[in-house]
């Protein structure tokens, strides 16, 4: 179970229990503060508060071993490396999952700057996902997919919620925050947050 108490960064101050084998939809208007919240909870920008996981304090242990365990995709994932292979310890690994997602395994030795928008989203899921965390972060991971892709995704994540993964998505679409969450958190301009069952 990953519990975030008081965490506070900015104008952002939440608690709430994420349990294992569950998916939080996250929710709120522009600029809320949702990327803020996940940024947060992965270690990735300094805040305040407290986050476990197993009850084991986020401090308690080397931040890319927290990342490992608490993974965080940005909706626009980073790319550092010329190809795409390069960004994989393990190419031949991710194939399958590069392939579920509509790729051709052939687009490894492609260069980055190739690939669209949405290449770039469903390869950084691929290489969130190789790393089997206990917790995804999702940030708008289907922003730029087209609704057979999207599809893709929601079953990907899904199959790795009913293996012991744990998840928030954050999303604008609602009707996806309804068919993903188990519970939609909607955050508000003044920091607070707001549970809703889906």
């Amino acid at each position: 179970m990953l519990t975030i108490s008081a965490l506070k960064r900015l104008h952002i101050s939440v608690s709430f229990d994420l349990q294992d084998a569950e998916c939080v939809a996250l929710q709120g208007p522009s600029g809320v503060g949702k990327t803020l919240l996940l940024r947060s909870i992965a270690d990735l920008d300094p805040n305040e508060g407290t986050v476990k996981l197993d009850g084991t304090l986020r401090e308690a242990m080397p931040a890319p071993a927290w990342r490992k365990r608490v993974t965080y995709l940005a909706a626009e994932p980073g790319w550092w490396l010329d190809t795409v292979e390069e960004h994989f310890s393990d190419w031949d690994e991710a194939l399958p999952l590069v392939a579920r997602l509509g790729l051709p395994p052939s687009c490894g030795p492609w260069p980055v700057q190739r690939l669209s928008t949405g290449e770039r989203q469903r390869l950084g899921l691929v290489r969130a996902l190789v790393l089997r965390s206990r917790v995804l972060l999702l940030d708008e991971p289907t922003s730029a997919l087209d609704e057979a892709s999207t599809a893709v995704v929601e079953l990907l994540i899904a199959e790795r919620i009913s293996n012991g993964t744990s998840v928030i998505w954050s999303t604008h679409d609602n009707a996806q925050a309804r068919r993903v969450g188990s519970r939609v958190l909607v955050m508000s301009a003044d920091g607070g947050i707001e549970e809703n069952r889906p």
